[in-house]
């Protein structure tokens, strides 16, 4: 070949590499960032929609995609749109909890993971090692100190040296008339969060002056008990003078929550009763649910629905047009997917057009909002405390009802 068409033939071929490294580069970010193009961002999530209990927090995923479909509607972020995949089913499992977690890096090649609710998160080590942001309910320790992991309101199940939030035990206490000479007793599963939960709480209701008559993580986490009597003879004994405490704390979630108010109702409990997951209008359905629930103070980390503030209106339209335009009852699960998403989007979007972890990374180390349906957020803060804000709402004759309103607590140290 004549040496000028060799110099073409040479020219045109470095012209076609160039624009090749360039398309496949997403507009300045780099190739090798996995689930990043020109005009995308691939997101996954891990969910326990099925459980051997029954209990589904399926509603997760609506919620993320509620939101991911508003950011997609308003532009995307720096010009990206979500590709959502939706939620892997850990069925509440360990072992599919962590085969979803390299199902959505090693074969989806996602470059996030939001949200991610379970009682299990076996999947947090190696998400965390393959530098993958992840957004999600922060209420296992796994939320408290990784790099890569942040909680949608914070960490809520710190490490030593960390704080507690506080809304749980003031709010009580604001439904009781204070918590001097008050007594409360807590329980909860046989399982690893749930021993965390009673230290956590165990601490965080003395420091509140509350006197903790009973704390115990007894309940069988695998099977549900059909007998109660054993757990509820036990607490109604454990207040001052052998009577009952003034209070009870339950930090499991339904059915087993069912189960145990209603053997407590029928053992004549007149007390307070308490927990942090039956904010769900769906368990209204049956009628025993709902006598269980009746009376029940729900604790609540984001604004009530009851609530009407522009978040709150935004959140309920975003969830209407996600279900196709019909009205939906509206659960916490969908809210946990919900501000999952919107941290994880708050934070990618400060993050500006060259997308990588490490741009995220450095976004999320300076972030900080106000007035969001969880109160005002902060990073790297999140990863070590919670943001300290909620409220109590109530279950009467078939509705909630705002208990104590949204607000935000000082929190405690940790130890």
């Amino acid at each position: 070949m004549p040496r000028p068409l060799r110099l073409i033939a040479a020219s045109f071929a470095l012209l076609l590499v160039t624009a090749c490294n360039s398309a496949s580069s997403g507009g300045g970010t780099p190739s090798s960032v996995r689930g990043v193009t020109a005009d995308t961002i691939k997101v996954g999530g891990i969910v326990s929609m099925t459980t051997a209990s029954g209990y589904s927090k399926k509603d997760t995923d609506l919620g993320a995609r509620a939101r991911y479909d508003r950011a997609n509607a308003e532009g995307g972020i720096n010009g990206r749109r979500i590709e959502y995949l939706g939620a892997e089913d850990d069925g509440q499992d360990p072992a599919r909890n962590l085969a979803a977690a390299r199902k959505l890096v090693q074969q989806d090649k996602v470059f996030a993971v939001s949200p991610m609710s379970s009682v299990t998160f076996a999947g947090a080590d190696f998400l965390d090692a393959q530098k993958v942001p992840t957004v999600g309910w922060g209420t296992l320790p796994s939320f408290c100190g990784p790099a890569h992991l942040y909680g949608f309101n914070g960490c809520l199940v710190p490490t030593p040296g960390g704080t507690l939030n506080q809304t749980w035990p003031e709010g009580l206490a604001a439904v009781l008339g204070g918590s001097r000479g008050k007594s409360v007793a807590l329980i909860a599963g046989d399982n690893d969060a749930g021993k965390f939960g009673i230290r956590t709480f165990t601490q965080g209701f003395k420091a509140a002056g509350f006197q903790v008559a009973y704390a115990k993580a007894v309940v069988p986490a695998t099977s549900m008990p059909s007998d109660w009597s054993a757990y509820t003879k036990e607490i109604l004994r454990s207040g001052p003078g052998g009577g009952a405490p003034d209070a009870v704390v339950s930090v499991m979630q339904t059915p087993y929550n069912i189960g145990l108010f209603t053997a407590l109702k029928r053992s004549g409990y007149k007390g307070v009763i308490s927990d942090p997951t039956d904010y769900d209008p769906g368990l209204l359905a049956k009628d025993a649910t709902k006598q269980a629930l009746d009376g029940v103070h729900v604790l609540l980390q984001f604004q009530p629905f009851e609530s009407d503030t522009p978040a709150m209106r935004q959140f309920k339209a975003d969830i209407k047009k996600a279900s196709g335009g019909t009205d939906v009852p509206l659960n916490m699960h969908m809210m946990t997917g919900y501000m999952s998403a919107d941290l994880f989007l708050a934070i990618a979007g400060k993050a500006g057009q060259e997308l990588t972890v490490e741009s995220f990374q450095k976004a999320a180390g300076g972030f900080s909002d106000t007035g969001t349906l969880v109160g005002d957020r902060a990073e790297p803060k999140g990863q070590k405390e919670s943001f300290g804000c909620g409220a109590l709402v109530r279950l009467k004759n078939g509705r909630y009802e705002v208990a104590v309103p949204f607000r935000c607590y000082p929190p405690i140290p940790f130890g």
